[in-house]
């Protein structure tokens, strides 16, 4: 892959862009077409009975809702095997409070990998999921199938701030805004904005910095074996056929896929006001100094930092360099070359 070099972070190597493939035998391969071919309809029909059906069923309980996705996570049979929190030791979960994990009223800042990300989550939380921008402060709140769809579609994220705005429009809002309209509800931010192969961690968005101050921001990294489930190409036109049909040959044809959840201690937004508004942006604003609205101060950019790192320390990976504009650019010469 010397071809796409120019795509490899410079001061790691790391290329978070390319697709990860996972050899395989003739033998191998027989196999994995017989048991995708033997779990694909049960699948499908599971799929399009919850999100067509029963996800719209008001008088459904949380629990069965949350039963029905880990039932549609069994079919594949994804497995949830390992589950840490920074910094407590194995065995001792059970004895951790209940605000060391995400809660009502926090939020969840997850990397971005695969579609599974965000059915696990909704399995395990049941947060309200939103869509963010590499370059905006606003977020737009999305459904579950929305979120999962976001993985393999032309993502929006990739498009100019102002044609997301327009797009958008009154469905904008801000954290803040999210979390004092669902008290009892957990809020889920794929703050890198774009997906990757799970081998970097992409610039954060600035979304984050309109957390309430008393809301704990839960960095949240999840990696999957075999890794090649990730999904840092997008589908579209021709390639919306052949991504999603790649994606579930590689999930449904395995005969398992194991999940490893490591979660950090949250994290506080020390930088937001009382009115909701970063003090530093306040006094930049009375000084007129001329700083964009949504670019972030010297002390916003220490508290991304300080999530990005742990989303890196937590994945054993590190974080890169390269933007949703470098993979826009990536996706084209892809795209050309295939």
């Amino acid at each position: 892959m010397e071809k796409f070099s120019q795509f490899r972070d410079r001061g790691s190597g790391i290329s978070p862009f390319l697709p990860v493939t996972t050899p395989s035998s003739l033998l191998g391969t027989l196999f994995h077409a017989v048991v995708f071919v033997l779990r694909l309809p049960f699948f499908l029909t599971f799929a399009a009975a919850y999100f067509l059906l029963l996800q719209h069923l008001s008088f459904l309980p949380l629990v069965a809702r949350k039963l029905f996705l880990w039932f549609l996570l069994t079919i594949p049979l994804v497995w949830w095997v390992d589950l840490q929190l920074d910094g407590v030791k194995r065995g001792a979960l059970s004895q951790q409070p209940r605000s060391r994990v995400p809660h009502p009223r926090s939020i969840i800042a997850a990397n971005f990998t695969s579609p599974l990300d965000a059915l696990y989550l909704a399995a395990v939380f049941d947060p309200i999921f939103v869509a963010s921008h590499p370059s905006s402060r606003k977020v737009r709140r999305i459904s579950l199938w929305s979120a999962i769809c976001a993985a393999l579609s032309p993502s929006a994220q990739l498009l100019d701030l102002a044609e997301w705005e327009a797009q958008n429009g009154s469905d904008l809002t801000d954290l803040r805004a999210l979390v004092a309209r669902h008290p009892n509800r957990v809020i889920a931010v794929f703050a890198e904005c774009g997906t990757t192969n799970g081998k970097g961690i992409l610039p954060l968005s600035p979304c984050l910095l309109t957390a309430p101050a008393e809301s704990a921001i839960f960095p949240v990294s999840m990696r999957y074996t075999p890794p090649d489930v990730t999904t840092p190409v997008p589908a579209h036109g021709w390639f919306f056929v052949s991504g999603w049909a790649g994606f579930l040959w590689k999930l449904l044809g395995r005969p398992t896929h194991c999940i490893r959840v490591r979660i950090a201690e949250g994290v506080y937004n020390t930088t937001v006001a009382a009115n909701g508004i970063s003090e530093a942006h306040q006094e930049l604003g009375q000084r007129g100094e001329g700083r964009g609205e949504d670019e972030p101060t010297p002390e916003e950019q220490r508290l991304l930092d300080q999530i990005g790192e742990a989303l890196a320390r937590l994945g054993r990976v590190k974080r890169v360099g390269l933007t949703l504009r470098d993979k826009k650019a990536f996706v084209a010469a892809w795209t050309k070359r295939r």
